[in-house]
């Protein structure tokens, strides 16, 4: 295992920068320079970006910046002794002693552990003293392998000495014991998750900070991390003995059910390494408050924790693209099985007839098998690949029923987490009965999810809070979503959706090219964001009824999907002169992207570029969806890019199509970029401060 830290990457008593980020760039410089990462504007970047988030300093004089970066090829600790110190955001003032770990996407447990350790040695004081006295790069990098249990070489040393007395990770005292020894009062138990976005410092330094603090006041506490380097996992029997739970966590706490009906106090992960002795007051007090907020669930406690960041607008849009989000492979699943059942039919000579024929070819009846139809073994008069044939077709159908249903539970779940999930299945499948179809469907899931989210809210005594999740709220939920779509809402919304269907079905020449533009252009809109999703659902949603025009417009929507990666991986061939290595190394990339209807290759050109790379995106992908309605180019797939030409009617027009756009937002993008003086990409980098 390669060394964390070596002398070429530690700097002493030396003034790099009056600025937190002046320093990140200096010790990443030196990370790169060793070899150990491959792009400083990379690893940078990445770095700058997880310091925007939170701050990194820490009470004692100490910041840990820190990434995980595809720039980086080797773990490594960069090391800075400040003089003076710079100013990373703790409460007590600058900091003058700065760790910045680097650990590549893909860092293996062992080294994450290691740098995990790290953070947790430097809430020891002696250590950090030891840091200010060394006279030396080398004397820093020996304090550092030794604290991390390693020899000279930065290899695991044969026997690392048992921590001290008092070091971070040490336990409590035992329960019904005190600081001082002797028999004491039964104590409060407490339980505290913590956990942060990169999962290799702050999470295991706020777990030590609160033990270390507890242990002060002698109370018995019990940490989870859900980090990166290896979790402690609480047992059920633990959650069980606690009086109360505190969550110092930066992102969603994993199966926060689990702690439904406790007390809880919760805030950032920073918060736990400043102020644990403060969280552990607040936590003993909630404990002893019947009125305090407690658990209720893992994602609707966590919705109502945050319900001022963004409303209820932002909310609502989460839900939706949640369900749109898991409805996706059960739409894959069905529709390219059913496209693969048509294409094996039609080299059997059948052709699409296999849609009107499986179930008489299987024997099913009223859904289910008689046991009268073909058999594996017996495929009868049909053969033996129109028997495949058809089984894939039922499977494909079967899947693509789940549409509806997936998309209402999946909504319900972003809205109120597991409790959801069970009343947003229901409201589909009674969107489904009625005829409500995808409209029924996204109505149903938000009524669902409403529903469970507003039962959860009641402070309730713990017997019953912990039965509210699994029981009651599915219950009730269940009940007043589905009740309300069979009983008031169905009907109307079926309507609807007939007189959208009728619609579209009497479109043809002018209207099917203007309905391809409209299309088309919201696929290039956003590239993956709201207004593709929008696009694509609708033509999934309608792909289950198994039109010919429902096909038409999932042919457009995935040709004009497929437009902007395209485009930038061509722009980046013909025009080099304009984009960084990076860039040119994400348009390659972006081909295959691209070819495999995956919108999302052009983000990193559109978060860059966004004032012409919209623009032209939107222009080509609105003449590619026009093209191929125009056309009749139908897909009976709902995803596969160019990989699902073989299925697709009237193929040559569809990548003629794709072709078209690719070439017009490509050409489009580099004239704007030439009229208005945009930089060379030697230009950037220079810019950028890159050699």
């Amino acid at each position: 295992m390669s060394a964390l830290i070596t002398a070429d990457l530690v700097t002493l008593d030396e003034s790099i920068g009056d600025d937190r980020f002046d320093v990140i760039k200096h010790l990443a410089g030196r990370i790169v320079d060793a070899g150990r990462a491959d792009s400083l504007e990379g690893l940078y970047s990445d770095a700058k970006a997880r310091e925007s988030k939170t701050d990194t300093g820490i009470p004692g004089g100490i910041a840990i910046p820190h990434c995980r970066s595809a720039s980086v090829q080797i773990p490594s600790l960069g090391m800075a002794r400040l003089s003076p110190g710079v100013d990373f955001g703790a409460k007590d003032g600058p900091a003058d002693l700065v760790f910045f770990i680097a650990a590549p996407d893909g860092a293996d447990q062992e080294h994450l552990q290691l740098l995990s350790k790290l953070a947790r040695s430097l809430m020891k004081k002696d250590f950090k003293e030891s840091l200010r006295q060394a006279q030396s790069p080398q004397d820093v990098v020996d304090l550092v392998n030794a604290a991390l249990g390693l020899n000279a070489e930065g290899e695991q040393a044969p026997a690392a000495q048992a921590a001290p007395a008092g070091a971070a990770g040490a336990s409590a005292p035992a329960e019904g014991s005190s600081a001082e020894g002797g028999d004491a009062a039964p104590r409060k138990r407490l339980l505290a998750v913590t956990a942060c976005p990169t999962g290799i410092a702050h999470t295991y330094m706020a777990a030590d900070a609160l033990k270390m603090a507890a242990e002060e006041k002698g109370v018995q506490l019990d940490v989870e991390t859900q980090g990166s380097s290896g979790n402690e996992v609480l047992s059920p029997a633990t959650i069980e003995a606690a009086d109360a739970v505190i969550f110092a966590v930066s992102v969603d706490v994993r199966d926060r059910e689990r702690f439904a009906g406790l007390p809880v106090v919760e805030s950032p992960v920073k918060r736990g390494i400043d102020e644990p002795g403060v969280m552990i007051d607040e936590a003993l007090a909630a404990a002893e408050d019947p009125n305090a907020r407690k658990v209720s669930g893992d994602r609707s406690e966590a919705s109502s924790s945050s319900s001022s960041e963004g409303g209820w607008g932002s909310r609502l849009y989460k839900s939706l693209m949640t369900g749109v989000s898991y409805m996706i492979p059960f739409v894959a699943a069905g529709g390219l099985l059913v496209a693969i059942s048509f294409l094996i039919s039609s080299i059997a000579g059948t052709g699409s007839e296999i849609a009107n024929t499986s179930a008489s070819i299987l024997g099913i009846e009223d859904g289910a098998v008689t046991g009268d139809g073909a058999s594996l073994f017996n495929p009868g008069d049909a053969g033996f690949w129109m028997y495949i044939a058809a089984v894939l077709n039922q499977i494909g159908n079967l899947a693509l029923g789940l549409l509806v249903p997936a998309l209402a539970g999946f909504i319900a779940f972003g809205m109120a987490g597991r409790p959801g999930i069970a009343p947003g299945f229901a409201a589909g499948l009674t969107a489904n009965m009625v005829g409500a179809g995808f409209l029924g469907g996204i109505v149903g899931g938000l009524l669902a999810g409403l529903f469970a989210y507003w039962l959860a809210k009641p402070k309730l005594p713990r017997w019953l809070a912990g039965m509210m999740p699994v029981v009651i709220i599915p219950l009730l939920a269940t009940a007043l979503s589905s009740g309300l779509l069979f009983l008031v809402l169905g009907q109307p919304i079926a309507w609807v959706l007939t007189a959208l269907n009728d619609f579209l079905l009497s479109m043809s020449g002018a209207s099917a090219l203007l309905l391809g533009l409209v299309l088309g252009g919201m696929m290039g809109a956003d590239l993956g964001g709201p207004i593709n999703k929008a696009a694509y659902l609708f033509a999934t949603a309608g792909l289950a009824e198994g039109t010919e025009v429902s096909k038409e417009i999932m042919a457009a929507v995935i040709a004009g999907g497929m437009v902007a990666p395209l485009a930038m991986a061509l722009a980046t061939t013909i025009g080099k002169r304009y984009f960084t290595p990076a860039e040119v190394s994400n348009g390659r990339a972006a081909w295959l992207l691209g070819a495999s209807f995956i919108s999302e290759g052009a983000i990193p050109f559109a978060a860059a570029d966004p004032l012409r790379v919209i623009p032209s995106s939107i222009v080509g992908s609105a003449v590619t969806g026009a093209i191929c309605m125009s056309a009749g180019v139908a897909s009976p797939a709902p995803h596969g890019g160019i990989w699902i030409s073989a299925l697709v009617t009237n193929w040559p027009m569809y990548l003629l199509a794709v072709v078209v756009g690719m070439v017009i937002t490509a050409l489009l993008y580099l004239l704007l970029k030439r009229i208005s003086g945009a930089k060379t990409g030697a230009e950037k980098v220079k810019a950028a401060g890159v050699a």
